[in-house]
């Protein structure tokens, strides 16, 4: 199933675990990262600084920093959600780290990345960039656990700035304005 415009969204309840894989040939040093909110408040993040662990909290892991030098080509990076029961929020993102270092925008506009959820029964679902929203950190698809009914998976597809990757705080207060 595509996501493919802002706003959409498909019901992703019946998983235990996840695989999200990000895609992109875009000369660009793009990455991939989770922040979330478990159910007691919790709230953290995993990327290339902090790869995470599938056997511990967060039950989350990246796998590893593609692309660095903007290197054009099949770039991939992988993250692994293993007990997304626990999770109230996990929103996915992309970000450009030498433009947030900067302060600057990043290329989201004129790149190919796309965001692939796969569940543990096989089933895909693509989701696509969406926004003409300047900025360095795109918020590309959010998992909303918040509910009895079960999880589901939105293309939120906004962009905001950072000015370096300081404070847990500062990024949530981008993704979640």
């Amino acid at each position: 199933m595509e996501l493919k415009q802002k706003g959409e969204e498909a019901n992703v309840g019946g998983f235990k675990q996840l695989m999200v894989a990000m895609r992109w040939t875009t000369a660009a040093d793009f990455d991939l990262a989770a922040a979330y909110e478990d159910k007691s408040g919790k709230q953290g993040l995993v990327y290339f600084g902090e790869l995470g662990d599938l056997n511990a909290h967060p039950f989350m892991q990246l796998s590893g920093d593609e692309g660095v030098g903007d290197k054009g080509g099949e770039n991939e990076e992988v993250l692994r959600i293993t007990k997304l029961d626990d999770m109230k929020y996990v929103w996915l993102m992309c970000w450009d780290y030498g433009k947030i270092k900067e302060g600057s925008a990043a290329r989201f506009n004129d790149s190919d990345v796309t965001l692939s959820v796969m569940d543990d029964k096989g089933t895909a679902h693509e989701v696509n960039l969406d926004t003409g929203d300047m900025g360095n950190l795109a918020l590309i698809a959010t998992i909303d656990n918040s509910t009895p009914i079960g999880a589901k998976l939105v293309n939120t597809s906004k962009a905001g700035t950072l000015k370096g990757l300081n404070k847990l705080q500062d990024l949530l207060d981008v993704i979640q304005e």
